[in-house]
This record gives C-alpha cells, sequence and structure tokens, in this order.
C-alpha cells in the first residue's frame, strides 16, 4: 500500500489501493465533540473493544491516558485510495526519538522510544475495534502530570459530566462517548431486515422525558454516586445530542456476577407493554435463590439498535465476561441483538411470558379454551420432546389451528422455551418450568405501568435496599439456624449443612417425594449404566393427580445420575427419583458433582450486605478508603452550611478520628 508520510517523501508497500498516514496528526478538533464514558475511570483499552467512529477511539485513549498522566499522539492513520481511514495507531507522546536537528541549539530529547500503543481498525460493521494493545510504558507516569499535555487540552475537567440541559423539555444535548464494548469472539456481523425494524427505528430515536425528568435522572445518578464510590453509568444519545438510552449498575452487581452470572434474566416488560418507564432489567439468583439485579437500562424503543447498545454496555460493565445462558422475552428484534452480542450464550425465552400471552394470542379462537388446556398439557406434561410433538401435531389436527401465526413462531421457538428442550441447559433456578411457579418481577413493587419516572427514581434505592435487607436477614438465618431434619437420609443432613436455608427448604421437598415413588425398577444395563423406572403418585394438575413413569439412568463408575424430569438443571438440586436410585444402590452421600457453590452457605463471598457497606469488599484497601472518603464528605457538606453544624461537625470528627486511633492500638 502506499504510506504517506507528513514529514517525508511518500513510502511504498506491496499493495496499491491503500495508503497511510504516519506522524504526529492533532486530533483536538474533534475532541469534546463526542463525550465519554460517565461513572467510574475509563477502562484500560483492550482487544476486541469497539468505538462508534475513529474519532471516539481517539477520545476514548485520551481519557484513559489523562487519567493515567501521558500524552497521545497519533502515529499512524492507514487510507484506502477512496481515502476512507481503515486503520490506526495511538501511542504514548514520548513514543519513537526526534530527528536530529542542524540548529545550534537543538531542543533536548523528551521522547524515550515508549512502547505503549494501541491500533484499531474497521471491521465489518462498520464499528472500530481494537486490535493490539500495549499499555507498559519505559519511562514514568503521573496522573497529577495528564492534565499538562497539549493531547487533553480540550478534553474538559475530567472524565465525568453532569447532564446539561436545554429548552423547555430539559433534554441534555451534550454529546457523550458511545459506549466502550467488549466484542464477542465473532465476526461481528448481524443481518436485519430495513423494512422489518424501519418503524421501530423512526418510533424510538430518543427517550420521552417530561419536565423535570433530566434533573431528576441527574439528581438520580448523583445521589447514587455520592452513596456508593463505584457507581456505574453510561449514556446513548442521537445524532442530534438528545438522550436516547441509558445503562446503570451499583458496584455490587459486578462483583455478584462473578458468583451468580452463570444465568441472567433480561427482563423488558416494561419496554414492550409501553410502561410509562421503558425499564430494561438485567437479574440473577443468589446463593438462596433470591432474584438479584445486575444492572438496569432506560431505553428509547424496541430497536435492534438499542439493544444492542445496551447489552454491549452491559457487557463491559461486566469486563466482557458474557453469561452461559441468557432468558428473555420472545422479541425478534431483542434476538437478533442478543445473537450478535452473545454469540454463544445459550438463548432461553420465558416459558412464564410466553404462556402469559396464551390468552391474549388465543382469545379470538372458536375453541380457545379447551385449546389452552391442550396447550399447557403439551408444554407441561411433555417429560420428552417426541412426546411435546406427538401432543402439538394432535392439538393442530383436533383444532385445526396449523395456521395460526404466533403459534407457528413458537414452534419454530420451541427449542428455547419448552422445557422438554432444555433440560441439558443448567437454568439456577431461573426457568419456572411447573404450571404451579409463579414470576415476581424484580422491581414490580416500586413500578407499575403509569408510575412516573420521577417516582420510580425516588423508590428505586428503597426497593434495592429492601432487596438487600432480605438477603441480610436470610444470611443471617443460614448462618445461625440449623434445619429442622425431616427424614433419616444421610442426603438430607448433608446438605442441612452445606447449603443456605431457602435452598435446603426446597430439596427437603424432593427428600420427602421420595416417599410418593412406590415403584423402582430396573430396565436395562448397559456396561456401567443401569436404566430404571422410578413410578410416582403426583399431582399433575390442581386436584388431579397421576402415575408416571421416570426414567433414571445411573452409572455405577462414574456416580452419575440423571433423571428424565431434569430437575437438577432446571432447579440446581437432585430429584426425588434420582435419589431413590442412589438410595437403592446404597450411595449415601450426594456425589460431589451435585453439590454445587453457588448454594453454599460456607463460601466467604468477597461483598457484604450491612447496612452502610453498599456491597463494598472491606477486605480491599483501596474500596474502603473510596468508601470512607465518600461518607466523609457527605459530613463536610452538611458541616458547610452553617457555622453551628461547622463546629458540631469538626468536633466530632476530632472525637472519631481518636477512637479509631484506640481501635488501632488495641485491636479487637
Amino acid at each position: 500500500m502506499d504510506e504517506v508520510s507528513l514529514n517525508g517523501e511518500p513510502i511504498y508497500d506491496e499493495e496499491a489501493d491503500e495508503f497511510e498516514i504516519e506522524g504526529d496528526c492533532a486530533m483536538t478538533a474533534y475532541v469534546g465533540q463526542t463525550g465519554v464514558i460517565q461513572g467510574e475511570n475509563p477502562l484500560p483499552p483492550a482487544v476486541g473493544m469497539e468505538f462508534e467512529s475513529y474519532e471516539d477511539v481517539y477520545y476514548f485513549y485520551s481519557c484513559y491516558a489523562k487519567e493515567q498522566g501521558f500524552g497521545v499522539r497519533v502515529s499512524n492513520t492507514w487510507y484506502r485510495k477512496s481515502k476512507e481511514r481503515y486503520r490506526g495507531k495511538l501511542s504514548c507522546s514520548s513514543a519513537g526519538f526526534k530527528k536530529k536537528s542542524e540548529a545550534n541549539r537543538p531542543r533536548p530529547e523528551t521522547r524515550t522510544g515508549c512502547p505503549a500503543m494501541i491500533k484499531f481498525r474497521l471491521v465489518e460493521n462498520k464499528r472500530w475495534r481494537i486490535i493490539e494493545v500495549e499499555l507498559e510504558h519505559n519511562h514514568l507516569i503521573s496522573p497529577a502530570g495528564g492534565k499538562f499535555y497539549k493531547s487533553h487540552k480540550n478534553l474538559g475537567v475530567g472524565t465525568k459530566r453532569p447532564l446539561q440541559l436545554d429548552s423547555a423539555e430539559e433534554i441534555q444535548k451534550i454529546r457523550l462517548f458511545r459506549t466502550v464494548v467488549i466484542d464477542s469472539e465473532d465476526d461481528g456481523n448481524s443481518y436485519v431486515d430495513e423494512g422489518e425494524f424501519r418503524n421501530n427505528v423512526d418510533q424510538s430515536n430518543q427517550l420521552k422525558l417530561k419536565k423535570g425528568d433530566a434533573q431528576a435522572i441527574y439528581n438520580f445518578f448523583g445521589h447514587l454516586q455520592l452513596m456508593n464510590p463505584n457507581f456505574f453509568y453510561v449514556m446513548d444519545l442521537n445524532e442530534k445530542g438528545y438522550l436516547r438510552n441509558l445503562f446503570w449498575a451499583e458496584a455490587r452487581s459486578r462483583v455478584a456476577y462473578g458468583y451468580f452470572g452463570d444465568v441472567v434474566a433480561i427482563d423488558t416488560t416494561c419496554l414492550t407493554d409501553k410502561y410509562e418507564v421503558p425499564l430494561v432489567v438485567f437479574s440473577g439468583v443468589n446463593h438462596h435463590g433470591q432474584s438479584i439485579p445486575m444492572g438496569c437500562g432506560l431505553l428509547a424503543g424496541e430497536a435492534v439498535e438499542s439493544y444492542t447498545w445496551l447489552f454491549r454496555a452491559w457487557l463491559t460493565y461486566m469486563l466482557g465476561r458474557p453469561p452461559q445462558v441468557v432468558i428473555t422475552d420472545q422479541c425478534k428484534s431483542l434476538q437478533i441483538a442478543l445473537a450478535d452480542v452473545f454469540p454463544r450464550a445459550v438463548h432461553c425465552l420465558s416459558l412464564s411470558q410466553i404462556m402469559k400471552k396464551v390468552p391474549e394470542k388465543l382469545g379470538g379462537l372458536r375453541e380457545c379454551e379447551a385449546i389452552m388446556v391442550a396447550l399447557s398439557r403439551a408444554v407441561y406434561h411433555s417429560l420428552r420432546t417426541d412426546e411435546f410433538e406427538l401432543a402439538w401435531e394432535d392439538m393442530m389436527q383436533r383444532y385445526g389451528i396449523r395456521d395460526h401465526i404466533w403459534l407457528q413462531t413458537s414452534y419454530e421457538d420451541r427449542k428455547r422455551w419448552v422445557p422438554a428442550y432444555l433440560k441439558d441447559t443448567f437454568l439456577a433456578g431461573m426457568f419456572p418450568f411447573k404450571q404451579s411457579e409463579a414470576v415476581t418481577p424484580l422491581l414490580g413493587g416500586c413500578l407499575h405501568k403509569q408510575t412516573p419516572l420521577k417516582e420510580f427514581l425516588n423508590n428505586y434505592d428503597p426497593a434495592l435496599q429492601k432487596i438487600l435487607q432480605l438477603q441480610a436477614l436470610a444470611d443471617l438465618e443460614s448462618r445461625n439456624s440449623s434445619p429442622m431434619l425431616k427424614s433419616r437420609f444421610y442426603f438430607e443432613l448433608q446438605l442441612g449443612k452445606l447449603y443456605t436455608t431457602n435452598i435446603f427448604k426446597k430439596f427437603q421437598d424432593e427428600v420427602e417425594g421420595m416417599y410418593s415413588c412406590f415403584s423402582t425398577r430396573q430396565e436395562s444395563i448397559d456396561g456401567s449404566v443401569i436404566t430404571y423406572l422410578v413410578k410416582e403418585h403426583a399431582e399433575v394438575e390442581e386436584n388431579r393427580m397421576e402415575t408416571r413413569d421416570y426414567e433414571v439412568m445411573f452409572n455405577t463408575s462414574e456416580a452419575e445420575v440423571v433423571c428424565v424430569c431434569g430437575l437438577f438443571n432446571f432447579k440446581g438440586y437432585l430429584c426425588r427419583h434420582a435419589l431413590n436410585i442412589l438410595n437403592q444402590n446404597g450411595v449415601e452421600e450426594i456425589p460431589s458433582q451435585y453439590i454445587l457453590s453457588r448454594w453454599r452457605k460456607d463460601i466467604h463471598r468477597n461483598y457484604v450486605h450491612h447496612k452502610g457497606c453498599n456491597g463494598i469488599d472491606i477486605d480491599n484497601p483501596i474500596h474502603r478508603y473510596d468508601h470512607l472518603y465518600k461518607r466523609v464528605v457527605q459530613v463536610v457538606e452538611e458541616g458547610r452550611k452553617s457555622h453551628d453544624r461547622y463546629k458540631f461537625a469538626l468536633q466530632a470528627l476530632d472525637e472519631i478520628l481518636n477512637k479509631v486511633r484506640l481501635v488501632e492500638e488495641y485491636p479487637v
């Protein structure tokens, strides 16, 4: 390719359709036109991060450089013959060496040949991806000196900017940096039928904020940042600078995700059902089986682009670690975005959400009641996929509904939501597969269809504290109480010592259920694998009992037991049928592979839930410093308001300091 140097003659390369501009190119004209991540200090650059534009890459790296304390220069920019940029290299300002000067008094050498740099290129999806990173410098850098570099002159006062309100609608127009994203290891391509989604894009280009909403958002984020040093939020604006999408997450969310991030649910009910607040909630389940928040977003609409932005923002906050399983509602644009951002995750559709739609979708049919009963039986009573297929086909023929569009679509997606197809996928109790199981929205108590945004933001923190309080109470109960045993099986005593109270009680139901399994028969033997048939007299519908056969395979050499009911993968503990077979084979203890660390109460998890700690790791001195600093700032803010408050605060701080020193001298 043709290389064009700003400092000398062109340097030619093998390809003739591209060329490179090499040298210290100024980028200050672009700085300030984009924006920056809101919340924590900028993440360090990493291979795979993606950006909307060349300028966004420069701005991101400059913000990072300013925080670290070094300058930035554009070392190389590659162009095609069409003058389209397709590759770039940004370096530390100390990279390379100056050319020797013929002057009598040449300037002293300030460069060190520093290797720190990033390389990035334009990829197929028209985004700019970082392809190479070197973070190490060969000279000293100081964060205090970052602001003195020429490349940072126009970056503003830092990496955090408040919302700027403008116009009667108080719509903010600051141009913020669109989220840095860590791309999944795919080719970045996703085909979207523009005609199919054009209406969504046109109607969902900005959040519908009422008067006072922007200030409420600003106050909300400000309060949470003051209370929590690692609170994170990021914003997305449309081409006119209007707020389009939001994402935020508590510090504890990322820590909790490290323990419980194998299965994540994304609830878009508020968005799809046209709530006043278009909320999207990421959630998981903790060691008590309780739902916990893992981030929230507000989206302007259901466009693929909005979902993609939100998922990438969330994935970036979770340091690029995708979940193994994602559970969502049935939505085509959402499914396209998920496939783009989480290509390797198993994508399940919420069974409860689909079945909730049944009355609405089938209500116009002539025999709708009978069809709904047949559908429920096919979904909930089919233990195997062939049973479901037969029941579905019988329903189609009997009621003549083969051409029903919603049923056709649901059938095409059956492997994502019908329990019979999901028994090989671990779902951690987040996929209710029985008709009697109910799903409660995580933040349902503080949000209804007509709840205004300001009211929701005011109720958010109290709702969050209630969730944390319930978890703290469950922790306390699990630590300080011994469960009452209901049988003489050692299984029960074993898990009673290991599992949290809530999970253990659910397991106890299976231990008690062993008594309803009245017949066990050996069906076949294949080497070390023995297949059994377990009969159970169980309730299959309300007030209707039925005897059912459950096939259980037991590998005697590996101590592996698999039941056709699939309870272990659905809930995370063994079923009554499997326990029966273990007991019959003289296996007194549950094999180690069926004891999951995510349910254990004896594991120390590095986040706490005591009031006031807000999920920080108290063993980490940096977290302790940040948290104490924020709390002291609150005292300072209150103390400056009057002379009396100032004197009282000063006296109180002196007393606290003396007490803290005593604790240091006489540790407990």
